[in-house]
C-alpha cells in the first residue's frame, strides 16, 4: 500500500470498526491523534530492533515452586524500555533488570489516563520449543489503541523482535509444568510532565513478563455472573472506548464487580440499553451456544459494533468454529450442523431459549482463561440456569478449548504459532 493510500485510509477512519480498520505496522512518519492524522518530521526514525541493548541483572532470581504462583505478582528479571518523543521520535530499545519507573508527577499518564496495554502469552512445548500466540494481532490492537489515546504508533513487526528477544532471555521463567506460561504485558504510556489535555510529546512503551499457572488448576469451574443494567453501572457506550484495550476502562469496572461480589456473584454480565444487550463477561468476550428448532447448534458472539474489545481468543474461537462449520478440519465433540453468527443477543432472546430448553450454554473467552464457563446469570431479582456438562464445561466451549490449547502447548501444528526460540 503506497505512502498517500494509507494518509487517505487514515484520515477518514471508519467510526466502529476499529479493529478492523487498524494494522499491526504503522507508518513510522505518522501520528494518528483524534482529530485525524499528523505527519511528524520526514527525518523522525521508527522502532528500530537492530539498536536494541541488552543490560543483564546482576541479582538474578530463582522462578518460584509453580504451587506458589498467583497471577500477576511475580515478575522476571528484564524488562523491555522504548522511549519516545514528538521531535525525534522512537529511542533504541533496551533491555534491562526490572525495576521502577522514574516519572514526574505531572506526567500525562497520572492525570488524563494516557495510557494503554496488552495482555499476551509465551508458551514452553514438550521439544522445549518456546512460542508466542498470534503476537500480530495484539500489535494491531496496541495500535489501534494508541491511535486513539493520540499516542505514537510504532512497527508492530519490530516490536514482536523486540519482545521475541526478551522472551528468549526469561525462558527460564517460562514454567515446565504442563498448563503453565509466560504472561507478557506490553504497556504504553504518556510520560511528559505537562498538565492540559492534549496529546503527548513523551511516552515510553515498555514490556514486562510473569510466569503464570493454570487459571483452573483444580478443573474448570462455572461461575456465577450478575447482569449489570446502565442503570446500574455502564461499562462502555457507542462511540466511546470499549473497543480499545485502554487502563482507564478498568478502574471503573471494580466497583461494579464488588457490587456483583456481595450479591453473591463472581463477575459482570455487562448489559447495554433498555433491551439488555449483552455485550461482555466482566474483563472477557462473551458467547452464547443456542439449539435452533431445525436442530442446527448456533454459536452467537456480540458483534463489534464499537463497544466490543475485540479479542484475540475472540478471533481464534469464531476462526475455528467457522473452519468446522464450513468443512475444514473438524474438531472432534463439536457439532456436525453448526452455525456461527456475529449479531446481537439480548437477555429476551436468553431466557426465552432456556425457557423452551434451546439455551445449550455461555461462556466467557480471554486470554487469560481461555475459556470460562457460566452456570447462571442473576438478572432483575431472579437467576436463569445456564447448562454445565459435568465436568463445567459445555459441548461447544469444551473441544474448542481443546484445539486452542493444543496449539498454543505445541501439541497441534498451527500458523498462529510464532517461534521465539528452539
Amino acid at each position: 500500500m503506497s505512502f498517500s493510500h494509507l494518509r487517505a485510509r487514515l484520515a477518514s477512519p471508519p467510526r466502529f470498526t476499529p479493529w478492523r480498520h487498524f494494522s499491526a505496522t504503522a507508518h513510522p512518519n505518522i501520528e494518528v491523534c483524534l482529530s485525524g492524522p499528523r505527519l511528524l518530521n520526514p527525518c523522525t526514525p521508527s522502532l528500530q530492533p537492530s539498536q536494541l541493548t541488552v543490560t543483564h541483572t546482576t541479582n538474578p532470581r530463582q522462578l518460584p515452586p509453580s504451587s506458589k504462583l498467583l497471577f500477576g505478582r511475580t515478575f522476571s528479571d528484564h524488562m523491555l524500555r522504548v522511549p519516545w518523543a514528538e521531535k525525534t521520535g522512537w529511542g533504541a530499545p533496551s533491555i534491562e533488570p526490572f525495576s521502577t519507573i522514574n516519572l514526574t508527577p505531572a506526567a500525562t499518564a497520572l492525570h488524563y489516563a494516557q495510557s494503554l496495554f496488552e495482555g499476551m502469552k509465551a508458551y514452553r512445548h514438550t521439544d522445549g520449543t518456546v512460542t508466542m500466540f498470534r503476537p500480530d494481532m495484539n500489535m494491531k490492537r496496541m495500535n489501534s489503541s494508541a491511535q486513539r489515546l493520540a499516542l505514537p504508533t510504532f512497527d508492530g513487526d519490530a516490536l514482536i523482535e523486540c519482545i521475541r528477544q526478551l522472551i528468549s532471555l526469561e525462558r527460564d521463567w517460562i514454567p515446565k509444568e504442563p498448563g503453565h506460561s509466560l504472561y507478557i504485558r506490553p504497556t504504553m504510556i504518556g510520560t511528559n510532565g505537562t498538565l492540559g489535555v492534549q496529546p503527548p510529546t513523551e511516552a515510553l512503551l515498555f514490556v514486562i513478563c510473569s510466569p503464570a499457572g493454570p487459571y483452573y488448576p483444580q478443573g474448570f469451574k462455572p461461575v456465577a455472573l450478575y447482569g449489570t443494567t446502565d442503570a446500574e453501572y455502564i461499562r462502555a457506550a457507542p462511540g466511546g472506548t470499549g473497543a480499545f484495550k485502554l487502563a482507564a476502562n478498568y478502574a471503573p469496572g471494580v466497583v461494579a464487580q464488588k457490587a456483583a461480589a456481595k450479591a453473591g456473584y463472581v463477575q459482570n454480565l455487562w448489559l447495554h440499553g433498555p433491551e439488555h444487550w449483552l455485550t461482555e463477561v466482566g474483563t472477557m468476550n462473551l458467547f452464547v451456544v443456542f439449539k435452533g428448532e431445525d436442530g442446527v447448534t448456533e454459536l452467537v458472539t456480540p458483534p463489534l459494533d464499537g463497544m466490543i474489545l475485540p479479542g484475540v481468543t475472540r478471533d481464534s474461537v469464531l476462526a475455528l468454529a467457522r473452519r468446522h462449520a464450513s468443512g475444514g478440519k473438524q474438531l472432534q465433540g463439536l457439532p456436525s450442523q453448526l452455525k456461527v453468527s456475529e449479531r446481537p443477543v439480548n437477555m429476551g432472546e436468553i431466557i426465552a431459549a432456556s425457557k423452551a430448553g434451546r439455551l445449550v450454554e455461555l461462556f466467557g473467552a480471554g486470554t487469560a482463561a481461555v475459556v470460562t464457563p457460566v452456570e447462571k446469570i442473576g438478572y432483575l431479582g431472579s437467576d436463569v440456569i445456564i447448562p454445565t456438562g459435568e465436568d463445567g464445561m459445555g459441548p461447544v466451549s469444551k473441544p474448542l478449548w481443546k484445539e486452542l490449547v493444543g496449539i498454543q502447548t505445541g501439541e497441534i501444528a498451527s500458523e498462529w504459532n510464532f517461534v521465539v526460540t528452539k
